[in-house]
Order: structure tokens, then sequence, then C-alpha cells
């Protein structure tokens, strides 16, 4: 998987480790921001967008948490302007994991965008593992993350990807519910489910944008209603 996959811990490795590690992503940096360097390469070529979010995730690996929120935002806004909206979603997590102070807007930009477009699954799971990494255990916000990540898996994936997905979302709603209400069997998980509304899009998904409002606090970088009116099915 890509987005579900760590970058290495520095911080989990022994200091030589560490060094070397950190020389390694230092390196490729270096390389990637020579290459971005090199010519004027168009907004819209794969090669630059792919090259400067290189450079926003090596940035965090680095803990550069500054500079990575710089090269975040600006490939958001550039991202945004183009309607990108996938490279914008991924920039909006570069953002979130440099740790900076308005990372969890951040977060929420990125996951209203990752539920609001027909992104990659795996890119809009990723989204909401991180909201429930940020959630109180005894919160129902994880709870409906989880929900939806498992709605959106079944929404838009198929074949491998799906089984796949559907698994990884399926052991993240039933680690939600084991730290949320003690959940253990099949039983309680179903009444738990069904208590919380969870079966049920139509319930769960404005409880995600109640979530997402509590991230952002109107601080929005993005017109949502003007998005909204640009969509196919309104």
């Amino acid at each position: 998987m890509k987005y579900l996959d760590d970058m290495a811990d520095l911080g989990a490795e022994s200091q030589e480790e560490s060094a070397t590690s950190s020389a390694a992503f230092e390196a490729q940096l270096a390389a990637v921001q020579d290459r971005l360097n090199e010519s004027k390469i168009e907004l819209e070529s794969p090669e630059w967008r792919e090259l400067a979010l290189q450079e926003g995730r090596l940035l965090v690996a680095l803990e550069r948490g500054a500079d990575a929120w710089q090269t975040g935002r600006s490939c958001f806004d550039r991202f945004c302007k183009v309607r990108l909206w996938a490279e914008a979603i991924e920039a909006a997590r570069i953002m979130f994991q440099s740790g900076e102070t308005d990372a969890l807007v951040a977060l929420g930009h990125g996951v209203w965008l990752a539920v609001t477009f027909p992104v990659d699954p795996e890119l809009s799971v990723a989204l909401l593992q991180d909201i429930i990494e940020e959630t109180p255990d005894d919160s129902d916000g994880a709870a409906v993350a989880a929900a939806t990540a498992a709605y959106l898996v079944e929404l838009r994936s198929e074949g491998k990807e799906h089984e796949s997905l559907s698994f990884f979302t399926n052991q993240m709603l039933g680690a939600v519910a084991r730290r949320h209400s003690g959940i253990e069997n099949q039983e309680t998980f179903d009444q738990w489910i069904e208590r919380l509304e969870l079966h049920d899009p139509a319930c769960f998904l404005p409880r995600l944008r109640n979530v997402v409002d509590v991230l952002v606090q109107d601080d929005w970088w993005i017109d949502r209603e003007a998005i909204r009116a640009s969509l196919p099915v309104q």
C-alpha cells in the first residue's frame, strides 16, 4: 500500500541507523530539489507534481516541520487552483504530518476533499485513519471516521484493491470499537454499530462533517460552496 505505509520512523532506530537514514533522506531531498530547480516544469506535469509532493514528504521524514508546512501549503494552493484534488489532498496530509500549529486545520481540509471527490480510496482511508489517531478513545468521531472509511472502500474500490482495503477498514473499525466501548465479540460489535448508526451513511456522513468542522474551526482556505456547485451531481 502506498498511503497506509508510514515513512521510516527515525526515532525508533539506533543513533547510528538514524544518522544513516537522515543522510539518505537528505540526499534524496537534495536530488529532488535539484530536479525541481533544473528548469521550470509546468504545474500540470505529473513529474512536477510528484517531485513537489516528494519534497514535502522528505521534509516531514527529516522532522523539518516548518519547511514541510510551507511546501505543503504552496502545493495545496496551486493544486486547488487548477482542481488537482488528489494532489491537493496529499499536500494537506503533508501539512498535517508537519505538526505545525494548523496541522489539524490541514487534516480537516484533506478529509473534506477526500470524501467529496472520488480519489484513490486508499488515500481517503489514510486521511480518515489520521482522524482516528487524533481522536480520544471515547469519542464517537473515531467511529464515524472508521465507518466512513469502510463505506468509501465499498463505494470506490473493486478487485484485489477492494479485498485488501476492506480487510484493513474492517480491522480499523474493530479496533475503534474495542477502544471506544470494549467490544470483543461479534454480537456486541453489531449492537455497537446499530447504536451509533454506523450502518447508515445518511446518519454517519453528516456527523463526519461535524468532525471536520471541529478540526477546521471556520478557517477554510477553499470555497466549499463553489466546489460543490461544480460537481456533476449535487
